[in-house]
């Protein structure tokens, strides 16, 4: 019966949005690339922020410190790119993603075992108490960037592309980017990976029923308080593969990428329904599309595409599309 009840209107609104800016580009060719860079930046956006939609949807914790994950994240691939220039300096794209793939790994494992100090020391003693969460979370981010600053310096520094992932491929008159295609690639298989872990296994059904009843798990011999700070790792080692994709869709890297990437996280969870891993995905893709085409319309109106969609979802569902108290 729950499928049954399914409301599949939010799951409209990316294909209106793209059916909507089609006229307006002026050629179709226009338009597909705008399109694809637009879903593949809106992936990135849902791989950064399902981290954070995992913690606050499950574990009821505001952390305005993601963005650190995500800049460690970032920082870290360079590092280890820069230990393989033979492989990324390669034609061959089987030896960039030979490269790349275990970047993205190296990453996650470092940002998961910062977010798991960061929960044991900042995180632990403020739960239940969200104002307080908020202040001691942008402290734990602060104090992130400028051990960031200390070992990889306060300078921009530059992460281009692997070889064989630069330039685009031809659809016709359209350019579709390589890389572009690879991070919408890797965004289907972490929702995949995710909307599966939560919704077929058992480790995702302790989660969801710690969620509405911890005492009660708890009384069966399980223990919720180590399967959420699980949750917790999980979450900052996304941030950090986040990074890593946003680092190399930006190719360059600052210490402050996370903090500027946390106001488009924030919209896009606000959009979702706050902890909705679906809305999430739904709420990231409208932002990564709308961004893309008001920057090719309107280019002096981008800076507030974001707002001006999320103002507009919240007047139809002031809870977001899939809000979870819902569910």
């Amino acid at each position: 019966m729950k499928k049954l009840d399914f409301d599949w209107r939010p799951l409209l609104l990316a294909p209106i949005l793209a059916l909507v800016a089609l006229p307006l580009t002026g050629s179709f060719s226009t338009w597909l690339t705008l399109t694809v860079a637009g879903l593949a930046m809106g992936m990135i956006i849902f791989i950064i922020a399902s981290g954070l939609t995992l913690v606050f949807g499950l574990m009821d914790v505001l952390n305005f410190g993601h963005g650190v994950f995500i800049a460690l994240g970032a920082f870290v691939a360079s590092s280890v790119l820069g230990l393989m220039g033979d492989w990324t300096g390669s034609g061959e794209l089987w030896r960039n993603l030979v490269a790349v793939f275990p970047a993205m790994l190296v990453a996650m494992a470092v940002a998961g075992a910062v977010g798991l100090a960061f929960e044991r020391f900042i995180v632990r003693p403020v739960y239940g108490q969200h104002l307080k969460q908020i202040l001691i979370t942008m402290g734990g981010m602060i104090i992130g960037e400028e051990l960031i600053k200390v070992i990889w310096g306060p300078a921009q520094i530059p992460l281009p592309l692997p070889e064989a992932l630069r330039g685009s491929l031809l659809i016709g008159d359209a350019a579709i980017s390589k890389y572009r295609l690879l991070a919408v690639a890797v965004g289907v298989v972490v929702f995949g990976v995710l909307a599966w872990t939560l919704g077929r296994t058992k480790i995702g059904l302790l989660i969801r029923a710690g969620v509405q009843d911890r005492e009660m798990v708890e009384s069966l011999g399980y223990r919720i308080g180590r399967l959420f700070v699980g949750v917790f790792v999980v979450g900052s080692a996304l941030a950090g593969l986040g990074g890593v994709m946003w680092g190399l869709f930006q190719q360059n890297l600052v210490p402050q990428m996370g903090a500027q990437v946390n106001v488009l996280i924030f919209i896009v969870i606000i959009i979702g329904g706050l902890g909705s891993t679906g809305g999430a995905l739904i709420g990231a893709l409208l932002v990564g599309l709308m961004t893309n085409y008001i920057g090719f319309l309107l280019p002096t109106l981008t800076q507030f595409a974001s707002i001006f969609l999320m103002v507009a979802v919240l007047l139809w569902r002031p809870q977001g599309v899939y809000p979870v108290a819902n569910r």
